[in-house]
């Protein structure tokens, strides 16, 4: 797949996580929707945005769930079965500061080799300000109260608390970026 299509990027979305995990299907589609709203500062990256934020829980889905870890399980899918668009697959592969949970988890020498970080910092935080702002059912949070649930859900010493504790000042400072940004860019229509 030479070029990123938002409808694709939704039908392979919803195919994995639709039936299987109803509620992660609603969060996949409101960090879509929290990307679309960023189109006036991503520029023509639009759609790469979207896609991303549509795809980057495919890896939850419990047959592609390989090594338990989505962002590495979901690219490698992404890759293997679709060809998918690299700049697409790193960056989803990536998304909200995966490297660090990839570590906690012994995978990081493995996320970084397969799938390195995009030199695209506005990708990446408009990524995580999609995925840290959209509640687990679609809605739109701050990411101050999105990293308290995840705490709340995990558990402070699971490896997703222990990461999500140590990813938090580095979410909080790419929504402040990506707020910034947005507050500079004019709103048309």
């Amino acid at each position: 797949m030479d070029e990123v299509t938002v409808d694709w990027a939704r039908r392979v979305a919803e195919a994995e996580l639709g039936d299987a995990l109803p509620r992660r299907w609603a969060h996949s589609q409101g960090v879509a929707a929290r990307a679309a709203e960023l189109a006036r500062i991503v520029g023509r990256d639009s759609d790469l945005l979207t896609a991303a934020a549509v795809l980057h829980d495919v890896g939850y889905a419990p047959r592609l769930a390989v090594t338990g870890f989505h962002p590495l399980d979901g690219a490698r899918f992404l890759r293997d079965a679709h060809g998918a668009d690299e700049r697409l697959v790193r960056l989803m592969a990536n998304h909200s500061f995966a490297l660090l949970e990839a570590e906690e988890r012994g995978l990081r020498e493995e996320l970084a080799a397969e799938f390195p970080l995009l030199d695209e910092p506005l990708l990446a935080d408009a990524l995580v300000y999609c995925d840290m702002t959209t509640t687990p059912d679609g809605r739109p949070t701050t990411a101050q109260q999105r990293v308290e649930e995840i705490l709340g859900r995990y558990g402070d010493e699971s490896i997703v608390g222990r990461f999500i504790r140590r990813a938090s000042l580095e979410i909080f400072a790419a929504v402040e970026r990506v707020e910034s940004a947005l507050a500079a860019q004019p709103r048309y229509g």
